[in-house]
């Protein structure tokens, strides 16, 4: 028996987001391997150095980004997720067998310039596959599988930190279990379809109508919804290359085109200001600050990877209900009262005082509530929003850069926080008690909805929609095309019937 479509859609973006698995994986393996002790006397990194070690995987990621828009377009989908797997590969291999610093300041460059490849392409490609109303948790799997990598990665970590303390298999086992998924992503992605729109704007169209009706009817090109949404994308495909964005340039001087990049880049980088890339890169010196030792801060910091994994699991299931615009507020404002509470006990009980154990487990517990917090909301949001309102033409080119503003953004706070947390210790977490404020009032004032919205209809929400959103009614903006073209195509269906039986008893 086929499997449903929005099943089989559901189950091809799962496999997708193997690509994000790795990204979720590197993120939760690198603060153990920094703090493993045999690394430390393997290296003897400074302060600088371990900065080096992290920061060199989103500095690659940030190039891979740069690189993947291009390549998502003249390629393929399927062709750039392989593409950035094959160099991941090669990365996770330096990293895995490195004799100096140095071979692993080139395989987390390498490794982050594959990742880069895959987070910008993959949630593109989940969106150009799934109906608008599983889009929200098709592309939630972004986040939660990057979550998935995370909970493998911090549980591994605390194994090897643990129990192998005499010999560099500590943090050359983690490193190398990383290769797994990307040998299998890599040799499998082309057993699954290309996106149909990709196909569309490069000319082979009946290869596109056989994929959307391998998507959404298992086969039927005559299926209304099948029909309705292949002449959408096709006279949407025919506008688009009139006049919108044939390069990079054209993204910044088309109005339109611009307010989608600057919101998208907005949001990327007010995830970054969160302060969460600064908890996970750094979790046993953040932990150390109130007195709480490098094995038992993997334990709780794996534990956080469990509860950021159900958060993550909320969001598949509800996203596409609760919308994208007010759960982007909300855990903002959730993440600067978590930050303040975990400010005031670092600022109470300073490293070097006596210890207490109240105020070690309140800070485990606020650490824990933040990380569901930006879990449920931000992280997620931060991947679903920019893969769904740009245009097929602008799409891969808009999600380029702003994937790109993640990674830079990440590879500043990866080098700054060590350093800042030497010099001015809790003081540094102000800063994100700001950011959180300041990105909720920004996205209250700025974000339109864009949830179960054909993403053919994009362009008619970011023109019509005002810039200014708070106050303003939804009337003038909201469009409905492609459900009115269903119901044109079933409307005419059920009249030829009609007729047909008419001339039968006739």
């Amino acid at each position: 028996m086929a499997l449903p479509p929005k099943w089989y859609q559901f189950l091809v973006s799962v496999f997708a987001s193997l690509g994000s698995y790795l990204y979720g994986y590197d993120l939760g393996v690198i603060a153990e391997v920094v703090a493993s002790n045999t690394f430390v006397s393997a290296f003897k990194p400074d302060a600088t150095s371990s900065g080096l070690v992290v920061s060199m995987f989103t500095t690659g990621a940030f190039f891979g980004s740069g690189f993947g828009g291009p390549s998502g377009d003249y390629l393929g989908r399927r062709w750039t997720i392989t593409l950035g797997a094959v160099i991941f590969i090669l990365g996770g291999s330096l990293q895995t067998g490195a004799q100096s610093i140095h071979f692993l300041y080139a395989g987390r460059f390498l490794a982050g310039l594959g990742v880069g490849f895959l987070v910008m392409v993959i949630p593109l490609y989940q969106a150009e596959l799934a109906h608008p109303s599983i889009r929200g948790r098709v592309t939630a799997l972004q986040q939660f599988m990057l979550g998935v990598g995370s909970v493998v990665a911090a549980w591994i970590s605390w194994g090897t930190f643990v129990d192998i303390k005499n010999n560099s298999g500590q943090w050359r086992i983690p490193l190398g279990l990383q290769l797994l998924p990307a040998i299998f992503l890599a040799g499998l992605i082309f057993l699954f379809p290309e996106s149909p729109r990709w196909l569309m704007d490069h000319g082979k169209r009946e290869k596109a109508l056989k994929t959307l009706a391998q998507l959404h009817s298992h086969g039927d090109e005559q299926d209304p919804w099948v029909v309705a949404e292949y002449e959408q994308i096709q006279s949407s495909i025919d506008l688009e290359h009139e006049h919108e964005a044939k390069s990079y340039l054209e993204l910044f001087t088309n109005r339109s085109a611009f307010r989608r990049l600057f919101l998208c880049c907005a949001l990327q980088a007010s995830v970054q200001m969160t302060g969460v890339s600064a908890i996970q890169y750094y979790s046993v010196t953040i932990y150390g600050q109130i007195g709480i030792t490098g094995a038992d801060t993997l334990k709780y910091q794996g534990i956080n990877s469990i509860i950021a994994l159900v958060a993550q699991f909320c969001t598949v299931l509800f996203i596409d209900r609760t919308g994208r615009r007010w759960p982007l507020i909300g855990g903002n404002i959730g993440n600067m009262v978590m930050f303040i509470v975990a400010t005031v006990l670092l600022a109470k009980f300073p490293p070097g005082v006596s210890t207490n154990v109240g105020a070690q487990w309140g800070f485990i517990v606020v650490t824990w509530l933040y990380n569901f917090s930006f879990s449920c909301t931000c992280g997620p949001l931060s991947w679903i929003i920019p893969s769904e309102v740009f245009d097929t033409r602008t799409r891969s080119k808009g999600v380029s850069i702003v994937t790109m503003t993640s990674f830079a953004f990440n590879t500043m706070i990866g080098q700054v926080t060590p350093i800042a947390m030497k010099n001015i210790g809790y003081k540094f977490y102000i800063l994100f008690i700001v950011c959180n404020f300041t990105n909720a009032i920004f996205f209250w004032l700025f974000l339109p909805e864009t949830a179960r919205r054909p993403l053919e209809e994009m362009n008619y929400l970011f023109t019509h929609a005002p810039w200014i959103v708070v106050g303003k009614s939804k009337e003038s903006y909201i469009s409905h095309d492609l459900e009115n073209r269903v119901h044109d195509l079933e409307t005419e269906k059920r009249s030829e019937s009609v007729m047909h039986e008419e001339k039968i008893t006739h």
